[in-house]
C-alpha cells in the first residue's frame, strides 16, 4: 500500500485493476496475461508482478467463475477433475518462481505469450 499514497499511482491501479478484470471476464484467466506486463509498465519488477498478478486475479476469477456458474454455462463438476492436477502445479510454479532469474522468467512468460497468439491465430 505504500506505493498508493499518490493519485496518479491509485489511478494507474485502478484501471490496470480495471483492464485484468475486463479480460478475465471475456477470456477467462487471460487477464493474468495482461496484467503481468501492465504490472511491469506500472514499476514492479519481474517476480513481483508475477506474484501481484496472481493475488489480483484470484478474486476476480472467482467472481467470473460465479457469474458464469449462475448463467450455467460451466458447472462446478466440469472443472472438479482439473482441481488436483492445477493444485499441484499451482504448488510447483511457485516454488519454482523463486528459484528462476527475472530474466528467464521474462522469457518463459514471453515464449508463453507466444505460442498461445501464434496458437489462437492459426485455429
Amino acid at each position: 500500500m505504500r506505493k498508493f499514497r499518490e493519485l496518479g499511482a491509485w489511478t494507474r491501479a485502478i484501471v490496470t485493476g480495471a483492464a485484468c478484470g475486463l479480460l478475465n471476464g471475456l477470456f477467462g484467466a487471460g487477464g493474468g496475461m495482461a496484467a503481468v506486463p501492465l504490472l511491469r509498465a506500472g514499476g514492479l519488477g519481474q517476480k513481483e508482478a508475477h506474484a501481484t498478478s496472481l493475488a489480483v486475479l484470484l478474486p476476480l476469477a472467482a467472481v467470473s467463475a460465479a457469474f458464469y456458474l449462475a448463467e450455467g454455462a460451466v458447472s462446478f463438476g466440469d472443472a472438479l477433475p482439473y482441481l488436483p492436477g492445477g493444485f499441484l502445479g499451482s504448488c510447483a510454479g511457485a516454488l519454482l518462481m523463486g528459484r528462476l532469474s527475472p530474466k528467464l522468467l521474462r522469457r518463459g512468460f514471453g515464449a508463453l505469450l507466444l505460442f498461445a497468439g501464434v496458437r489462437l491465430l492459426l485455429r
